[in-house]
């Protein structure tokens, strides 16, 4: 758009799988939106919209049911939740929510009170993988090159591109870009991710996949 700024219509843009069982409108990529954490959701009657979880990061995040209608698991409530409900859910509380109706959507914020939005690009990376599956991984490979370019200080971003690349056969692009997101990590909060994470199982009969578990 001229002036810089934008038009996105929820319900005729770009969709990307994610977790086999959810559907990401990947906004903040689509957009370019820095200042906060914000994607959208959607799915038929019954379908799962955002993935079950708990922000334990200190995220606070506001579901706004844009449209349909959704059933929201908030700890041990449930709640029905119409197109102009307002869904906040602070950190730490376990959360999920299905479609009532068809096309539904769910738009999401998120953020933590008092600290900078610093995306991790994780969302970039379920649409780049998207068009990995849809046979499409030169434009999953600009995607990720373009996160790195962005953020190239930034642990996440790196490891979501050797997940990336392990996904699509890759092997030592994968390598080289998780052994940067471990040397990025100062804290160590990539271990458990290199412990559990399915998308790097065809990395770990390598032997230099030792080094990520050290």
């Amino acid at each position: 758009m001229s002036d810089g700024y934008e038009i996105l219509a929820l319900g005729e843009a770009e969709t990307a799988p994610h977790r086999e069982n959810t559907t990401l409108i990947p906004v903040r990529h689509l957009l370019g939106f820095r200042p906060a954490g914000v994607n959208a959701w959607k799915a038929d009657t019954g379908g799962q919209l955002m993935p079950p979880h708990e922000e334990d990061s200190g995220n606070e995040e506001l579901y706004v049911v844009v449209s349909g209608r959704a059933t929201f698991t908030v700890g041990d409530e449930t709640a029905d939740a119409p197109a102009g409900t307002l869904v906040f859910v602070p950190p730490e509380v376990h959360r999920s929510a299905v479609a009532a109706e068809d096309g539904t959507i769910v738009f999401v914020v998120g953020g933590s009170v008092g600290k900078a939005f610093e995306a991790g690009g994780w969302d970039s990376f379920t649409l780049a993988d998207g068009y990995r599956q849809a046979g499409r991984l030169e434009e999953g490979q600009k995607i990720m090159e373009l996160l790195i370019a962005e953020k190239p200080d930034y642990w996440p971003v790196h490891y979501n591109a050797g997940c990336f690349e392990a996904l699509a056969g890759n092997t030592d692009e994968a390598f080289a870009h998780l052994r940067r997101a471990k040397e990025l990590d100062a804290k160590g909060d990539t271990a458990p991710y290199f412990r559990e994470d399915s998308d790097l199982d065809s990395l770990r009969d390598d032997p230099r996949f030792q080094e990520f578990l050290g």
